[in-house]
């Protein structure tokens, strides 16, 4: 779903100037996964993990620039089967479990002990669940499109809801499965994705981030969205892997550990038309987090790239450097 995507790709993007790694690498995180890294900006800064989308997303050079980059260490990584990490769009041995001690080997290798942590979508569920585990890690969080894989928001997405706003694109989502296996959308595209022919697992990829592309923004792309097979595939056969399993998460574990976040500052920056990650689920949390703070950015859809939103982001971001 349009949880991977972070910056859609015909999206352009605000924030601080591009800019470079200093450096980079490959870490070795056993299962014969290896996961791509790299850190920006200043050495000596405050470290600030991103967390991409999906699952099956990956980092962008768009990514980087969140953060100050005079202020803050910032650290990327392409999670398990994620864009530069190895194997491609590999499933094995790859749960949040898996990706949560991914994490903290990274933090390790990089001699960090404290963190901001930056999240949307499923980069939010990612960076909810490492800091309800490890909360004397997390300096602050700062979240966008808030997703708790719970099985009512994993409905609206492939049952009932967002088709009711996009029955067009629905339409297309349904075309490549026949009408006996639509009750069960997620478990049908996962077998077309990992049914080893290329053309089936090409078509059946396309589909299901066309539906994604669709959601991601309030108003259309008219110039129409960038096509990667190869990142096409390694979205939509992770994330229908992660979903089957309603992400490796007990139903409501999210929201229930909540109070682990308690004395952890928090933004969540949330579109008001955001039908993807409804605004429901952001404010469940604020319920549970006394120190979070909540802001609905009018005329926005999910995307990091809405008006207003990736300013949020930004600032949020600013107002967390010298703390």
């Amino acid at each position: 779903m349009i949880l991977a995507l972070d910056e859609p790709r015909a999206c352009a993007h605000g924030g601080y100037p591009p800019l470079e790694p200093y450096d980079s690498g490959m870490l070795e995180v056993g299962d014969g996964h290896r996961v791509y890294w790299e850190t920006c900006g200043n050495p000596a800064g405050k470290p600030a993990l991103f967390l991409h989308g999906g699952p099956g997303g990956g980092c962008t050079p768009a990514s980087r620039r969140f953060f100050d980059p005079a202020r803050y260490r910032i650290v990327l990584f392409d999670q398990r089967g994620c864009g530069r990490s190895r194997p491609h769009a590999g499933l094995h041995a790859n749960t949040t479990a898996h990706l949560l001690a991914d994490i903290e080997r990274l933090r390790a290798h990089l001699g960090i002990a404290r963190w901001l942590l930056f999240g949307g979508s499923w980069g939010a569920t990612l960076a909810l669940a490492y800091a309800e585990a490890h909360p004397e890690r997390v300096s602050a969080l700062v979240l966008r499109g808030v997703f708790t894989a719970r099985r009512r928001e994993l409905d609206w997405l492939y049952r009932e809801g967002a088709s009711h706003f996009f029955p067009e694109a629905w339409h297309g989502f349904l075309a490549p499965i026949p009408v006996d296996e639509r009750e069960q959308l997620v478990e049908a595209y996962h077998r077309r994705l990992t049914c080893g022919e290329a053309a089936i697992e090409a078509l059946a990829a396309r589909a299901w981030c066309a539906w994604e592309e669709t959601l991601s923004t309030l108003l259309p792309d008219p110039g129409g969205a960038r096509i990667d097979a190869a990142a096409d595939l390694a979205l939509a056969r992770i994330e229908t892997h992660y979903f089957r399993h309603r992400a490796f998460l007990e139903e409501g574990e999210i929201i229930a550990n909540a109070h682990r976040l308690r004395g952890i500052p928090g933004v969540i920056v949330q579109g008001r038309h955001d039908t993807v990650t409804p605004a429901s689920t952001a404010w469940e949390l604020l319920r549970h987090w006394p120190e979070l703070r909540l802001e609905m950015v009018p005329g926005a859809g999910h995307a990091s790239c809405e008006p207003g939103v990736s300013a949020r982001l930004v600032g949020a971001t600013d107002g967390f450097a010298g703390g």
